[in-house]
């Protein structure tokens, strides 16, 4: 691929290719009804003119927008690729947003043809059609449900296809005109951010943005048409795309699409991927499944997975990286490799993995460690929406528990005297779509574009983030408050799902906890402990305790670190619901909105801070069918042990 990446400088000039040089080669495989379906190169090209002739036929032209909501899916990516042949502008939206999250992208972007799943996707369309006037087709793939309604908006994707076909058989050259058009400087996709701190704003890419740091870190991974990786998370986000186009496209492997979001570690398990992405969050729920199935194992399995996870933390980290390990050691940690890592690695579906990311956000160094120091290859990288993800990378050999890597060939990085990391490179998107204030706020005249990240350069030029910059404050007495850091070294605990850090500017820190259900609630029912529902468990006195002790754990760590040892959280309350997307306290990538839930509970927030040991809260929730509801509850707020500077003791 090196010497057409000039020639071959789109994806739909890259897809053709492949459908010539391996069109027998698996492109992607979808587990539907239980089976693996498979979808070849040659005939997934096939499928995409086809539906490009249709969507010319629709009057989708170069340089328009048409939306995509759905799961990762075979006819997902055919018709975003199809609209890309036609030099249209793909701008996927997260399947899981209302309908009212929906308007603004499909508004902003002037979106005239949106692609929806099934029902669930297609009355989210409909419902604001009037506000979206610009929507005049709607093309489904899943019919049920749908018979009975109108079809003025609505074209089956099954009919959509078969009119393309006919059409090509009239004018057979009519998609290869229009690809040959196409260049690496126009266009590639929109990818709307998720409105942490505003409005989202559409970011735009071009194809040689996608495609050149993809070809990088391919190159650098040696990854390659053997490769098999699986497509599990929005493809909305960027990440998503990246990995399951971009590097697809780029070196022709396979892309592995799972039947469902719960059935997604099975699915691993029969695929079988060699690459893999998850984000910190995927990897502490896998984390907590393990601790909750060891919790119900017979007593000779725990003391076999405590004792060699021991073997595995002292030296697996080491014999992962190549490095000197006595030869004890090596024959216990190939010991405990045949009874406990290896049947690990598969329950997690990671028996063939290579070469696996975690990014988006910081992860505790003790989920990154469990993972490497069982024989996974998990590395960090770094990157974002703006920077086409490949930023930083670890290289084999040099991962460290708390940075990101050094930058990825091509890409030039330096801080600011606020310790803002600003980045310059290939991968740098073009613009926010219609936003040219937004546009010149983040990327300077010389062309550095400004991430909102802080951090520093470690003594092997290794690049170490530390929060947002917006959010990196400092206490009272003028010690360093980094709130994500602080809540990241909370969640690494299986019980704690999630968490928010106050503190910036107070003389002290306090927290929100969200409890992880599903291991507090297995936790709960070993100690025969009743429960009604959510609100119940996370009053009880005994998960006060359980949510306490793993605070102090944290203080305990918290008070070895000199810069930020009075950080350490003094008191904390366990909140009544879930942080939940559709509240709008998470964004659609699991993001903390810290700025939107202090005002939101802002009498929780101020209990913290006078002395309070309860406070009541009522409050709005909005249910999965859109209905809202009022909960209310009276919730303790708990002191937590702190410790002296560089002096703690291990908690109990």
């Amino acid at each position: 691929m090196k010497a057409d990446s000039e020639t071959l400088d789109t994806f739909p000039k890259l897809l053709m290719q492949h459908a010539r040089v391996r069109p027998e080669r698996p492109a992607i495989r979808e587990k539907d009804l239980g089976i693996w379906q498979t979808w070849t190169w040659g005939g997934f090209a096939d499928e995409v003119r086809a539906l490009a002739a249709a969507l010319a036929a629709l009057g989708l032209k170069r340089g328009e927008h048409f939306a995509l909501v759905g799961d990762n899916r075979p006819r997902f990516y055919a018709t975003m690729a199809a609209g890309q042949c036609l030099g249209a502008i793909p701008v996927p939206l997260y399947q899981d947003a209302v309908a009212a999250e929906m308007t603004f992208p499909i508004q902003n972007a002037g979106i005239a043809i949106a692609f929806a799943e099934d029902q669930e996707q297609v009355d989210k369309l409909l419902e604001i059609a009037p506000q979206c006037p610009s929507l005049t087709r709607i093309i489904y793939d899943d019919p049920r449900g749908l018979r009975h309604y109108a079809k003025d908006k609505l074209v089956a994707y099954d009919d959509l296809l078969a009119q393309g076909r006919e059409r090509l058989k009239v004018d057979p050259s009519l998609v290869d005109r229009e690809i040959a058009k196409g260049s690496g400087a126009d266009a590639a996709a929109m990818f709307f951010t998720s409105g942490t701190t505003g409005v989202p704003k559409g970011v735009v890419h071009t194809h040689a943005s996608l495609i050149e740091p993809s070809r990088t870190a391919a190159e650098l991974e040696r990854l390659d048409e053997q490769d098999v990786i699986l497509a599990y998370l929005p493809p909305a986000w960027i990440g998503q795309n990246i990995f399951s186009v971009a590097q697809a496209y780029v070196t022709g492997y396979c892309i592995g699409c799972p039947e469902s979001a719960e059935t997604v570690m099975s699915d691993m398990r029969e695929i079988g991927p060699t690459y893999y992405f998850a984000p910190p969050r995927v990897l502490e729920n896998l984390l907590t499944q393990v601790s909750i199935r060891m919790e119900d194992a017979s007593r000779v399995k725990r003391w076999l997975y405590r004792y060699f996870m021991g073997v595995a933390s002292r030296v697996g980290g080491a014999i992962l990286d190549g490095k000197p390990v006595s030869a004890i050691d090596r024959l216990r940690y190939a010991i405990g490799d045949l009874v406990v890592y290896g049947p690990l690695r598969n329950v997690l579906g990671m028996s063939r993995v290579t070469v696996g990311y975690t990014a988006g956000e910081a992860i505790g160094p003790d989920l990154f460690k469990f993972y490497r120091s069982i024989g996974i290859n998990l590395k960090q990288l770094y990157g974002s929406t703006e920077t086409a993800v490949f930023v930083c990378i670890q290289p084999d050999g040099q991962v460290k528990p708390d940075t990101v890597g050094p930058a990825v060939p091509g890409v030039e990085l330096k801080f600011t005297p606020q310790r803002e990391l600003v980045v310059r490179s290939p991968g740098l998107f073009r613009e926010y779509y219609k936003n040219p204030q937004a546009t010149a706020e983040v990327k300077d005249r010389e062309g550095w574009f400004h991430t909102g990240d802080a951090g520093y350069f470690d003594s092997d030029g290794h690049v170490k983030i530390i929060d947002r910059v917006k959010d990196v404050g400092a206490l009272a007495d003028a010690t360093l408050f980094a709130p994500k850091y602080l809540e990241n070294k909370l969640k690494f605990f299986p019980y704690i799902k999630e968490a928010v850090c106050f503190g910036d500017r107070r003389d002290k820190v306090c927290a929100f906890i969200n409890i992880d259900m599903e291991a507090v609630g297995n936790w709960a029912e070993k100690r025969n402990m009743p429960y009604s529902g959510y609100v119940d468990l996370a009053t009880r006195d005994e998960v006060y305790a359980l949510v306490r002790e793993c605070v102090e754990k944290v203080n305990a760590d918290l008070a070895q670190e000199a810069e930020i040892a009075n950080s350490q959280i003094h008191r904390f309350l366990v909140l009544h619901k879930e942080l939940d997307p559709d509240d709008e306290e998470l964004t659609r990538t699991r993001k903390v909105r810290r700025g939107f839930i202090g005002e939101k509970y802002a009498p929780l927030v101020a209990a913290l801070y006078d002395g309070s040991q309860s406070v009541h809260i009522e409050a709005q929730v909005r249910y999965e069918d859109g209905r809202t509801g009022k909960i209310s509850a009276d919730l303790r707020i708990a002191d937590a042990k702190t410790f002296p500077p560089a002096a703690a003791r291990r908690a109990a």
